[in-house]
Parts: C-alpha cells; sequence; structure tokens
C-alpha cells in the first residue's frame, strides 16, 4: 500500500496528461471534426484515405531521411565530445558548460536565430562569406533543398549534441576504471579498449541517447516550420508539419488525429525494435 501511494502521483499524471488525451485523439481520428460544427463520426473513413495520401508519406520519407542523417551527425559529434570531457584536464568543467549551453535554448529560439543567421539580407553567414572572399555574391541559404537541409542539420546538431554527451559521458564516466587498466596493463591498445570494453559496456547508455535522438528527430517541426516554413518548394515538409498544416490550417482535425495515431505507431515500432536490437545479452 505504501508503494502505491508513492507512485500514485506519477500513475494520477501519466492517466490524465497522456493516456486521457490519447484517448481523446483517438476517439477524434473516427470522426469528421471541423474547427466548428458537429462532430461527425465516419469510422475508420480517416485511416483509409490516409493510405493514399501521398502528401503524408512524403512527409514520413522526408521525415525517415532527416532522421537518418540527423541521428548519425549527432552522435558523430556528441561521442567524440564526450570521450573529450570525459578526461580529467585543465578547465574541463568550462568545456563541458560550454558544449551544454546550447541545449537550455528552446528549439523555437534557436530556430529564430538561426533563421536571423542564415538571412541573406541582414543574418551573418552571407555577409561573413562576402568578407572573407568565399563567395563574390550574397549567399541564400534557404534557396534550395541541399543548402536548408543541410543548414538545418547544422543548427539541430549545434542546439542537441551537448545534450547527447551528457548521457554518453554518464555511461564513460560509469566503466570501472580497473578494467580499463587492466585491459591496459594486458597489451590492448586505445582502439582494442574502446570496441571490446567502452561500447559493450555502454550499449544501454547508447540505447538510451538514441530512442530519445529518433524520436526526438521523428517529431521534429520547429525548426522546419520557423526557419523554412516547408520550404523551398515544400520540400522540407515533416510529419509533424504535415499534421499541423491539416489540422490547425485546413481545420481538418479528425484527419490530423488519424495521422497522429499513425505517427504514435510508427514511431512505438521504431523504439521497440531499437531497445531489441540495442539489448545487452544478459537482458535478452
Amino acid at each position: 500500500m505504501a508503494g502505491l501511494l508513492f507512485v500514485a502521483p506519477a500513475v494520477l499524471l501519466v492517466i490524465v496528461f497522456f493516456l486521457v488525451p490519447l484517448g481523446m485523439a483517438f476517439w477524434m481520428s473516427l470522426h469528421n471534426w471541423p474547427l466548428l460544427g458537429r462532430p461527425r463520426f465516419i469510422g475508420l473513413a480517416n485511416y483509409v484515405n490516409l493510405m493514399g495520401d501521398q502528401r503524408f508519406w512524403n512527409a514520413m520519407r522526408f521525415t525517415g531521411y532527416y532522421t537518418v542523417v540527423v541521428t548519425i551527425a549527432i552522435f558523430a559529434v556528441a561521442f567524440p565530445l564526450a570521450l573529450f570531457a570525459e578526461k580529467a584536464r585543465p578547465m574541463i568543467k568550462v568545456y563541458r558548460t560550454a558544449i551544454f549551453l546550447p541545449v537550455v535554448v528552446g528549439f523555437g529560439s534557436a530556430s529564430l536565430l538561426w533563421a536571423w543567421l542564415m538571412n541573406v539580407d541582414v543574418g551573418l553567414f552571407s555577409p561573413l562569406a562576402l568578407k572573407l572572399g568565399l563567395t563574390d555574391r550574397p549567399v541564400n541559404l534557404l534557396a534550395s533543398f541541399d543548402s536548408t537541409f543541410w543548414s538545418i542539420i547544422v543548427m539541430v546538431v549545434w542546439k542537441t549534441a551537448g545534450f547527447n554527451m551528457i548521457i554518453l559521458l554518464t555511461g564513460l564516466q560509469g566503466i570501472s576504471a580497473e578494467v580499463q587498466e587492466a585491459a591496459r596493463m594486458d597489451g590492448a591498445s586505445s582502439w582494442q579498449r574502446f570496441r571490446r570494453i567502452t561500447l559493450p559496456l555502454m550499449r544501454r547508455t547508447i540505447a538510451l541517447a538514441l530512442i530519445l535522438s529518433v524520436a526526438g528527430s521523428v517529431l521534429a517541426f520547429d525548426q522546419f516550420y520557423i526557419i523554412a516554413d516547408g520550404g523551398p518548394q515544400n520540400s522540407t515538409v515533416t510529419a509533424v508539419y504535415w499534421i499541423f498544416s491539416q489540422s490547425f490550417v485546413s481545420f481538418r482535425l479528425g484527419y490530423g488525429a488519424a495521422m497522429s495515431m499513425v505517427l504514435l505507431v510508427i514511431l512505438v515500432t521504431i523504439s521497440v525494435v531499437q531497445l531489441r536490437l540495442l539489448r545487452t545479452p544478459e537482458a535478452a
């Protein structure tokens, strides 16, 4: 009874702020639910229409592409930073704080900042490129898909690498120094210790960081809405952006709820697969 009383507040929060809204969203997805007027029950019609919605599946394909690229980029930056920050060295606390600082900036604020930095007229990047002689004319980073996409990738890595660094740093610090020292005395090289000791012992930590990174990437919205507004030519429309557009621009709330349910199922499936692939042998 004491245990139930201790967990009751958390359970209540989950029920009120997750399970109840989830049930309401599913119920809404079974209706033609306009912004104004009476909802009309249509069963699974929204899901049937969704199967033929090419715009939604195009958005899902782009979201998948973005998720793969940004997750690899984040880990490619965060892991070396974690290895660097794990070592005892002068001013290491200053380095850790500086790397982590962008994390405290909200995604909306960070997107507004980078939208200004990339502005071809009043931003920083284009005039700086001109001044340094890297180009002979103003550079509009939002004019093409490639420049827009990779500019947003850089922004997201800058914003989130510090968070993943902290998670990975926690895993690194949890590895016994005696194990590393024993391997060193047995003649194992740095690469062998990293591959045979560090990576296996960090599987759970990597799994946590990977799931959080993938989940955040699949639900990406702020950066594409604020910086690119889905452009150029709707080439950077993510799944959440399309759900937002259908729900709050076209006012098809029931249809938007159906897309949200499909996205939830896809996200849960991806997370379960990641957990199974990255679980430790003893957990298997």
